[in-house]
Parts: structure tokens; sequence; C-alpha cells
């Protein structure tokens, strides 16, 4: 069975700085008609950064969306015509404020396929020495250096909830 839906038609709900929100109806596969809401993304990257003493680099930030503080690795939004391992080395840099002698594409993940069509491509970083942090103006974002067994300890018990930095351990 062929299951793609066909765009029928496509309106425009919203559209802010780098986020559009669209209402599409679709024919779906045995011809009848749904809605569905899509918001549109630039896409992004996402970087694991790993010390050579084996620890691995975590950002902490505050995440209005829910509410809470989250412990993350670096990642951020594509820029217009953005390359996403420029992206994700300019995120390592401007997050935490290192750079990495060495940079590994592991793949990708749809962060939220049933509404928004945002991909995130994820790298791991190595070779790693400490610069100075410039993070955007409205970015406020403490390093937190953790051992892989920390790591997966903290997600167990629900301290590390974010979808980018669980996916990307199933690459390692």
């Amino acid at each position: 069975m062929d299951f793609k839906e066909r765009t029928i038609k496509k309106e425009l709900l919203c559209k802010d700085n780098f986020l559009t929100w669209n209402l599409l109806e679709v024919e779906l596969p045995d011809g009848s008609r749904s809605k569905r809401n899509l918001i549109e993304h630039p896409g992004a990257a996402a970087i694991l950064p790993i010390l050579d003493d084996g620890k691995i680099l975590l950002v902490k930030q505050y995440r209005k969306a829910i509410e809470s503080e989250t412990l993350e690795i670096p990642a951020g939004k594509l820029d217009k015509g953005e390359a996403p391992e420029i992206c994700a080395k300019r995120e390592l840099e401007e997050e935490t404020g290192y750079k990495a002698k060495n940079i590994e594409y592991l793949g990708k993940i749809a962060t939220a396929p049933g509404f928004c069509n945002e991909i995130i491509h994820l790298y791991k970083a190595t070779g790693l020495t400490k610069g100075e942090k410039h993070t955007d103006e409205d970015e406020f974002t403490e390093n937190i250096l953790v051992t892989m067994d920390e790591l997966k300890k903290m997600i167990k018990e629900g301290e590390i909830i974010d979808c980018k930095t669980l996916s990307i351990l199933a690459y390692l």
C-alpha cells in the first residue's frame, strides 16, 4: 500500500522569525480528505562533545516551552544556506566555548514528524580545546561535564529528557 498523502491546499496560519505554521488539507491513500497541522523549521545540528578524558560536555539551560532547566548536547538551528556541519561547529563554540579538531557525522533525527518537519543532524566532536564562550544575547548556558555512566544514570532517573541528547547515544 502507498501511504503517501497528497497536499490539496496549504493555508498559512502564522510566520515568525524562523518558523512557519500551516494548515494543510490532504488526500489520504484511500481517497478521503483530512487536515494536518505543519510547522516548517529550517533544520538544526547538534553535537556530542567528548573530551580527551572521556567526559561528555553538556549544556544546562532553561527551556520556556517546558518551564524547566534541561541538560542537553549543544545544538542550534541552521542559518539560511548553512551546512549542518558548520552549524554544529558554530553551536559548540557559541554555547560551550570549545572548538573541535575532529567532527564526525553520526546521522539525523526527525524530532516531531507528526506536525513538524525539523531534521536535526547529529555529530560527535573530539580533540576539544577550550576557548571563549559567546552565546546569543538571549541565551544563558552553563557547561556541565559528566561521564558516560553518569549520563546514562541521569537519563534513567529522568534528569535528561531532551530527545536529541537521548537519540545521539544510539549512534555510539
